[in-house]
């Protein structure tokens, strides 16, 4: 397949477009982690390093600080909209500037290509600098390439601060929440349909399930002065095995995103003790990586929240922020993309978004 060459001379908006031009859905990143890493290497105020489809860069000057900015180049699939297009307004309807369209505008091309243009143009940075370009985002926690980064080499995402580009509207938005997945297991017993007294219908099992989630009411905690939000939701509901057979099985995915306050060992207890009395024949944990809390009372996020304005928010999903907690980093959301659009056909940005993230940060290692 082709891909569009990169070149950071581009401006941040321009250069998005090419990212998005360039697929990369999770999974097949690697052709875009090479021309990453190309581009990388020719700039001599950095050292590259790379694991896998993980490409890491840095400056080493000596600096009393050292700041972390961090950003996947994997995509969700491809929904017709690729390649990207440019418009002057959201309703699409006239060529200019404006708003670009396509898969990864918001989530999170538009902050890969702030990170990029940081890179290739702030050589002498009044802090030091470490760039992470990493794959498996925006799949399964085992897989993200972060964590692959961090388990094998800690040492190159050492840092007192980091930056995560995520999708934010151009507002720091702090920590982030919990994300447990499990699987609800219904069994019952199978039977022709002709005669259904037969068996023991497990779709119909999983009633008292959906019934515990439509009246389900979601905490509003207040963490660190942010109000979270938190949702329990099924995502999902697989059973049936012809149409004249009486289900013996039904499996409810349930996904919790929970407020940063909870240990992953509390949600995990608060999702036992909310199906308890369902009629739950098995309980598997799927997925499961816990929230982190904003932070943003360490001098360094009080400096970054002083240099780019505004009013923090909570961040409303997980990020890898987490995984930066847990190495000890503090860390925020700080990104051009909308996250209301993330993953949506209609995905776009704004490129006054694009730009005004780029100064600011620059300014911010400049200044």
């Amino acid at each position: 397949m082709d891909h569009p060459a990169l070149d950071l001379s581009l401006d941040a908006a321009a250069l998005t477009a090419r990212l998005v031009d360039f697929r990369s859905e999770s999974g097949d990143e690697k052709a875009l982690a090479d021309a990453i890493e190309a581009e990388l290497r020719k700039l001599p105020h950095l050292t590259v390093d790379r694991h896998g489809n993980n490409v890491v860069a840095r400056t080493n000057l000596g600096r009393a600080e050292r700041i972390v900015l961090a950003g996947h180049i994997d995509t969700v699939p491809i929904a017709d909209n690729v390649p990207s297009r440019l418009t002057a307004d959201i309703s699409g309807s006239a060529a200019g500037n404006g708003i670009l369209w396509g898969c990864g505008t918001s989530d999170m091309k538009s902050g890969v290509a702030v990170q990029l243009r940081v890179a290739a143009t702030v050589p002498e940075p009044n802090r030091d600098l470490t760039f992470v370009f990493y794959d498996n985002e925006e799949v399964a926690a085992h897989l993200n390439g972060l964590g692959h980064v961090a388990e094998a080499h800690p040492d190159w995402l050492a840092g007192d601060f980091a930056i995560l580009l995520e999708p934010s509207d151009g507002e720091v938005e702090g920590g982030c929440q919990g994300t447990l997945r499990v699987l609800l297991r219904i069994t019952g017993e199978r039977a022709h349909s002709a005669r259904s007294w037969m068996g023991s219908n497990a779709v119909h099992a999983a009633a008292p399930i959906l019934a515990r989630l439509a009246a389900y009411e979601p905490r509003r905690p207040v963490v660190d002065g942010l109000e979270y939000h938190e949702g329990l939701n099924a995502v999902r509901i697989e059973g049936g095995v012809a149409n004249n057979v009486i289900p013996d099985e039904c499996t409810v995915t349930v996904n919790f995103r929970y407020a940063p306050d909870r240990t992953p060992e509390e949600a995990l207890a608060h999702v036992h003790e909310v199906f308890a009395d369902c009629g739950v024949t098995e309980f598997v944990v799927d997925d499961h990586s816990g929230g982190a809390r904003p932070g943003l009372d360490h001098p360094a996020a009080v400096a970054f929240m002083a240099a780019v304005g505004g009013t923090a928010r909570p961040k409303f999903g997980w990020t890898d922020v987490a995984r930066f907690s847990a190495l000890g980093v503090p860390a925020v959301n700080y990104g051009p993309g909308d996250p209301l659009y993330a993953h949506k056909r209609d995905e776009h940005v704004d490129t006054a978004k694009i730009t005004q993230c780029e100064e600011r940060l620059r300014a911010w290692l400049t200044a």
